[in-house]
């Protein structure tokens, strides 16, 4: 989930530069088409014959590939495979103007055949899903344990999101039935700037938020609101799948709790890891330490 954080949470130091370009990071990924069940997927997709194993990342609401984009030539360079998409109806991903063809269990449909199609590639998959891409993520893992060698769950929870993101999503229908996506955008970017961390934003990667969001359907923005605020708990049935999970988020989560994550985890018996210095999107706040942990459990649970 991309949305401004709460004005009550307090603001922290990032261990990114003043004037890292976040999501405009570069990379060497290069920008393809897989096929979704509704349509195509766009992606970014590092290829090499990922000796250290193919990763699938999946974005949160309003996200997209980009949203991974400072970790692309780091784990290209130490081995890794690494596939980020937009989901349907995000950014560079067309999508059906059917609401519910945004569900949790649809979505995680189309993440199911592109690692399928990623396994005959280069073979096994590590799937990793941000925020609302943590429940789709863990859907496709319960679809299909099979198709995956690891979760992992990227400041994501363990059912429905609530709190003052879920409130202020309650306000989306209204506003697009009012406006439609272009009075959605104007009124988060109006909030965003009470935030002073969105003020530190670099002015190109707030060119690129208000680009992308402007891409996103109507439908998918209601859809995956709807699937966000009402997915059941269902991590008992991640657990009795067997398949590795890591629980990883910023020690100031502003969307699911750090102590609903840490509890899930312990649910889980899945290994569990706080990055410091990140908020909610620890792969642009704070990628250097994103990245250590997840190549130190990617390691531990093995390519093959």
């Amino acid at each position: 989930m991309v949305l401004p954080g709460s004005p009550d949470t307090p603001a922290l130091p990032v261990a990114v530069a003043p004037d890292d370009l976040r999501q405009l990071a570069d990379h060497d990924a290069t920008p393809r088409t897989l096929p979704g069940r509704a349509g195509p997927l766009a992606a970014l997709d590092t290829g090499g014959e990922a000796p250290r194993g193919t990763v699938l990342m999946v974005p949160g609401y309003t996200g997209s590939k980009e949203d991974f984009a400072p970790l692309l030539a780091p784990l290209s360079a130490s081995g890794h495979r690494v596939v980020a998409i937009d989901q349907r109806g995000q950014f560079e991903s067309p999508g059906p103007d059917d609401p519910a063809a945004y569900s949790v269990a649809e979505l995680a449909a189309d993440v199911v055949a592109v690692a399928h199609l990623l396994r005959e590639e280069t073979g096994p998959v590590h799937l990793l899903g941000h925020s609302f891409g943590g429940l789709v993520a863990r859907a496709a893992v319960l679809a299909d344990p099979g198709a995956f060698r690891s979760l992992t769950l990227l400041g994501s929870g363990p059912s429905r999101l609530t709190g003052p993101r879920a409130d202020l999503l309650a306000h989306l229908g209204p506003l697009l039935d009012a406006g439609g996506v272009p009075l959605v955008h104007a009124t988060l970017e109006e909030l965003a700037m009470t935030d002073p961390r969105a003020q530190a934003v670099p002015e190109p990667t707030r060119a690129f938020y208000a680009r992308r969001f402007l891409a996103t359907g109507a439908a998918g923005l209601r859809g995956m609101a709807d699937a966000m605020t009402t997915e059941p708990d269902q991590v008992a049935e991640l657990a009795a799948t067997g398949v590795p999970v890591l629980v990883v988020h910023g020690e100031a989560d502003d969307a699911w709790t750090p102590a609903a994550q840490a509890d899930m985890a312990a649910r889980l018996g899945a290994r569990h890891e706080v990055v410091p210095a990140a908020v909610h999107s620890p792969a642009i706040e704070n990628p250097p330490r994103t990245l250590e942990v997840l190549e130190s459990f990617w390691s531990s649970v093995g390519a093959r």
